[in-house]
């Protein structure tokens, strides 16, 4: 397992938010003294090519020149635009290492699932998936050098499925990706919630809306056919919104899912035979170094 993290990415923060620091403050260094073999790399920022793939010249120039917050939920900290750029990079990076053969989870923050073209919202300031995967189909060739593993792709990858676990449906995923015959997106998330859309499928996108509270069965459910219609689409590479605010003590959701589910998401892409790497969005309990130990240790197991 390769985890894609920047330390830095914890230098700010604001007293009260949800999308703190100790997300990942307490995560690292238990992975760390449980998974002493897994390699820790430190990403390189996206470029401005890489993420005008999805976003607007003008979008990139207002995270650049942030003054004022975008809105209640997502603030212009003071250099978010190194921090957003570190976390875009992070998501090409384990796409990249996942073409190359090796499990990859981007381990930073911000998240970006929510991040639309021109606007930043919902903790989110770059679609940082949206961005790895519209690199992977734009680029030939793997992070790492030397001989591939057997599971390496090899050549130019023409199809990438997104899973997205979040709780929230990852409205900004959908419209970088809509109706791009080269991506398959699906979302499992809560409806009614924030951020009010994801009621309907359609072309290439496929919205599992889920009601609050209702039972981990049918959520895992869900889940599980939502994966295998991504697998239908027979992708060259599965990336993955990590999100871990479905778990039932989340402070901001009304879901039911406990640790063991995560880890049977985990078990799902162990089984998965074509490259997949995971990144982080969503998780806002105390609890969430343990649920993405869980996810991330049956994953590769």
């Amino acid at each position: 397992m390769q985890i894609f993290h920047d330390p830095r990415c914890t230098e700010y923060g604001r007293p009260g938010h949800p999308e703190r620091p100790e997300r990942i403050v307490r995560t690292v260094p238990l992975l760390k003294s449980r998974h002493g073999n897994w390699q820790w790399r430190e990403p390189r920022a996206a470029s401005d090519q890489e993420l005008l793939r999805a976003h607007s010249r003008e979008h990139l120039a207002r995270i650049a020149n942030a003054n004022q917050d975008f809105d209640l939920d997502t603030p212009a900290h003071s250099n978010i635009d190194f921090y957003a750029r570190q976390s875009a990079g992070a998501a090409m990076e384990a796409a990249r290492a996942a073409i190359g053969g090796k499990r990859a989870f981007s381990l930073i923050r911000p998240p970006g699932h929510h991040a639309l073209r021109d606007r930043a919202m919902g903790f989110c300031y770059f679609s940082n998936i949206a961005v790895a995967t519209l690199d992977a189909l734009a680029v030939t060739g793997v992070a790492d050098a030397g001989p591939r593993p057997r599971t390496a792709v090899k050549g130019k990858i023409e199809r990438v499925a997104i899973w997205d676990f979040d709780a929230h449906h990852g409205n900004g995923t959908e419209a970088l990706v809509a109706n791009n015959e080269k991506i398959m997106f699906a979302s499992i998330h809560q409806y009614p919630g924030w951020p009010g859309t994801g009621t309907k499928s359609f072309a290439n996108v496929l919205n599992f809306p889920i009601a609050p509270y209702s039972s981990r069965s049918n959520h895992v459910r869900a889940a599980g056919q939502a994966l295998q219609k991504l697998l239908g689409f027979k992708p060259q590479l599965l990336l993955v919104s990590a999100g871990f605010d479905a778990y039932k003590h989340d402070p901001i959701t009304q879901m039911t899912l406990e640790g063991d589910d995560f880890a049977t998401f985990g078990k799902w892409l162990a089984d998965v035979k074509i490259p997949t790497a995971a990144i982080l969005e969503g998780g806002y309990s105390d609890d969430l170094p343990e649920l993405i130990d869980a996810f991330l240790s049956a994953w590769n197991s």
